[in-house]
């Protein structure tokens, strides 16, 4: 069975992840001898205990020493990590539904594990590996205190905002790992925290911790009823954050991955890397500031920025994700948060008048996931449906294929097909100048997509938006 996906592990509890297979991963991990030393973060799902506890004996068995950081968002691994010359690791499956836990490692650089090291870990997991001897195995410890210092240290980097209002912001923490530090980090900056989904509950029972379009704009008028400046909301383990507008509603990630960009540069000039569902938004901007756009393949744009090297990549991007490598090399959706809360506060606008201000352009776009049963003919309707995206949408003038199929036209519009990398879906990912164009590519691909499965005798048993 194969084990990594796009981002990390992530797999059902306990038909695919068990706390078998967690020692085993702990144990070849540990081999690695990357570090005699592991921080483990974890969000709030159920399987958490079991399935920490069982790879952090595998990590001691294999003389590596664990501090057990306990419920923290994701990025504090990759913190750990790179400030602690550690091996960090995150017990989460992000925004995967609640049956789902899983691992995402980083290197003591506080990347996340390449796809070479990945391969590595899944050759070597049925090999035969024998534990440490009685006087080698590693020291287990319970620690909190890098929580403490990831926050000062991102207040610092932030810097304290001039603050000319005090905003009400209301953050959804979707019951999962962020649900201290968020609101301590808005609260500090100057804004006033509004708290939803903010208990602890691995069972997610408001909301799926997929912070998608469709999901949280049905919440809108719940989070309206505290008259905020602005809604985020994050997913199971923080490392990422959608935005909302209380009276226009989501705005679209890559116009947030776009003003970041336009900040940084207007600092330091470099290279913006993002990953291959990113939309011209993105280009527009960096051009005109004098950068590179580079896409890379989902989940793996951290793999990027490590060859080029952090100093020549400014910023690398996915939507809901950031890096900003002066800070580190790991997605962070507090950062994010943090960013954004400083400008309200100093500049005393909302964050969509601030995105207008900026020149950020909002070009039509949609995202739509299908999920296909039965699972066995997802691969046969995918790769017919790439054919078809060959002709049907117009002569492309640009095609690429380094994560799913990219065809891309004349008149800047995009249409981008994949297989999910952590669920069983097809995804579609699309962008145009005006409306009309991007209707009529959502709904020609829709068609021969769902004309496709019904060939192959399958369903499509939900279709999810944003």
């Amino acid at each position: 069975m194969k084990l990594f996906g796009t981002a990390g592990i992530r797999l059902r509890y306990p038909i695919e992840l068990n706390p078998i297979l967690a020692y085993k991963i702990g144990s070849v991990v540990g081999g690695l001898k990357l570090s005699r030393r592991a921080y483990i973060v974890t969000d709030t799902r159920t399987t958490r205990h079991v399935l920490a506890l069982s790879l952090a004996s595998g990590l001691l068995s294999s003389s590596v020493d664990v501090y057990y950081v306990g419920i923290a968002p994701t990025p504090i691994a990759g913190y750990a990590a790179m400030t602690q010359k550690a091996i960090g690791i995150s017990v989460t499956a992000s925004h995967n539904p609640p049956e789902y836990n899983g691992f995402k490692f980083y290197d003591p650089g506080g990347y996340e594990f390449t796809r070479d090291l990945e391969e590595t870990i899944e050759k070597l997991i049925d090999t035969d590996i024998s534990p440490s001897e009685w006087s080698n195995v590693g020291v287990f410890e319970v620690s909190t205190t890098i929580l403490k210092s990831y926050v000062e240290d991102l207040l610092e980097f932030i810097g304290k905002p001039r603050a000319s209002w005090s905003p009400r912001i209301v953050i959804d923490c979707a019951n999962g790992a962020s649900y201290e530090i968020t609101p301590l980090i808005v609260r500090r900056l100057g804004a006033i925290p509004v708290t939803v989904n903010c208990n602890p509950d691995g069972f997610f029972p408001v909301r799926l911790p997929e912070p998608r379009k469709d999901l949280l704009e049905n919440l809108l008028p719940l989070y309206r009823s505290a008259e905020p400046a602005l809604i985020l909301a994050h997913d199971g383990d923080a490392d990422r954050v959608a935005f909302l507008d209380p009276t226009i509603g989501f705005i679209r990630q890559d116009r947030i991955l776009a003003f970041f960009a336009k900040k940084i540069l207007e600092e330091s000039k470099g290279r913006v890397v993002v990953s291959i569902d990113t939309g011209f938004v993105i280009d527009d901007v960096v051009e005109e500031l004098g950068g590179v756009v580079e896409r890379y393949p989902l989940g793996k744009t951290h793999e990027r920025v490590k060859e080029l090297g952090a100093s020549s990549v400014v910023m690398a991007g996915e939507p809901w994700k950031l890096i900003y490598t002066k800070w580190g090399p790991w997605v962070d959706g507090i950062l994010q948060v943090g960013l954004i809360v400083k400008h309200i506060v100093e500049r005393g606008k909302s964050l969509i008048k601030i995105l207008e201000e900026e020149k950020i352009p909002d070009y039509p776009w949609a995202r739509r996931s299908y999920l296909v049963e039965p699972l066995e003919i997802r691969d046969y309707v995918y790769v017919e449906v790439v054919e078809e995206l060959k002709h049907i949408l117009g002569e492309p003038v640009r095609t690429m294929t380094i994560d799913g199929f990219r065809f891309e036209y004349s008149d800047r519009s995009w249409v981008l097909l994949r297989k999910s990398g952590t669920e069983p879906k097809i995804r579609l990912y699309a962008e145009a100048q005006d409306k009309g164009r991007l209707e009529f590519i959502v709904n020609r691909v829709e068609e021969v997509l769902i004309k496709t499965i019904k060939k192959h005798g399958g369903r499509v048993v939900e279709i999810t938006i944003g």
